[in-house]
């Protein structure tokens, strides 16, 4: 890539998480800087010291020549072209309240957020347009199946852009590609985004069943059934044409349901093997989208009324408090 494309890529990164630091890694293999926002002080002073990120894959190690990571949010995406969100969701509406709603209005943004703002019951791409008035050709997602963890590893893996604008979606494309990391362009915003986000959902009900003791037989039945709940429930959002069982939509709910390193799974395990959701909070280091999304998917499944008796099941173990031997054991009866 040359100087003057360079320049007229100035990107900003917004989250000090793992999937946040996975991506910065990414675009220094391509861009010349990448500007990045982190909330902790601490953990800014220490990757300016000592080039990595205290707490989230800690083997990447940085250029400082290529990253300027700060605390200043406002000044992060002041002159920037593109923005990617890549915080946790249940905290990117708090994160973002202290700056302009002009601020992200002109800008390329994409959400690399996995989960639904649980303020307004609202998916990424929504939340930016109301809140920003950002138009929705302006902004994209990026999607798996892939995980952090991986990408920090170098291992072999695979994103979805999507973007109704062919060109911001290729343009983020290109940017993140690399030796180790393909990827796919979509049209399909809502489908992508709101798969991303029911995906965590299933993988809580995995963790949760192999918790509880079930076995591999029985998990295939539950992904089988829980891709035809994410099928059903989009076309009722958003009816497009979609093939389901690509690796935006199937690809990444299976690899969020199944990988020793899904936060969704490990913390449905922990549930399944009988911790309360609070101390499984306090136990892991890291957010579970999965818990959030579930209430708020509840919600809006108010006004579709779409059949998701998994969605169900989780919900009524997390907010209801039932039983999770009794819920699974109602629900087996459930699925085909």
């Amino acid at each position: 890539m040359n100087d003057q494309q360079n320049k007229n890529n100035i990107i900003a990164v917004i989250g000090g998480g793992s999937w946040a630091t996975a991506l910065v890694k990414l675009l220094t293999n391509n861009v010349s800087t990448v500007h990045w926002w982190m909330r902790s002080e601490e953990a800014v002073s220490h990757i300016l010291r000592y080039k990595h990120n205290p707490r989230y894959l800690q083997s990447v190690q940085f250029d400082l020549d290529k990253v300027h990571v700060s605390t200043d949010l406002e000044q992060t995406i002041l002159n920037a072209n593109y923005v990617i969100l890549a915080t946790p969701a249940a905290f990117l509406h708090q994160s973002l309240s202290s700056i302009s709603p002009d601020l992200l209005k002109d800008k390329i943004v994409f959400s690399a957020v996995k989960g639904i703002i649980p303020e307004f019951h609202a998916i990424p791409a929504r939340y930016i347009h109301k809140t920003f008035g950002t138009p929705y050709t302006n902004i994209g997602i990026i999607c798996g199946p892939c995980h952090a963890e991986e990408v920090a590893l170098e291992r072999l893996s695979y994103l979805t852009i999507a973007c109704s604008e062919e060109t911001h979606a290729n343009k983020i494309a290109n940017l993140l590609a690399c030796r180790y990391l393909k990827t796919a362009l979509s049209d399909d915003l809502f489908g992508t985004e709101i798969s991303a986000i029911l995906k965590n959902v299933y993988a809580l009900a995995a963790g949760i069943c192999s918790g509880l003791g079930y076995g591999d037989n029985f998990q295939a039945v539950l992904i089988s059934n829980a891709i035809q709940e994410i099928e059903r429930f989009i076309d009722a959002i958003h009816e497009v044409h979609r093939d389901t069982k690509t690796t935006a939509y199937l690809g990444d709910l299976l690899v969020t349901a199944y990988s020793n390193f899904s936060r969704n799974r490990t913390f449905g395990f922990m549930i399944g093997k009988g911790y309360s959701v609070k101390s499984a909070q306090l136990e892991m280091n890291m957010v579970a989208e999965g818990y959030y999304a579930t209430k708020s998917l509840m919600e809006v499944n108010k006004k579709f009324d779409v059949e998701m008796p998994i969605l169900h099941a989780v919900y009524n173990i997390l907010y209801n408090n039932r039983p999770p031997s009794l819920e699974i054991r109602m629900l087996c009866g459930q699925l085909s």
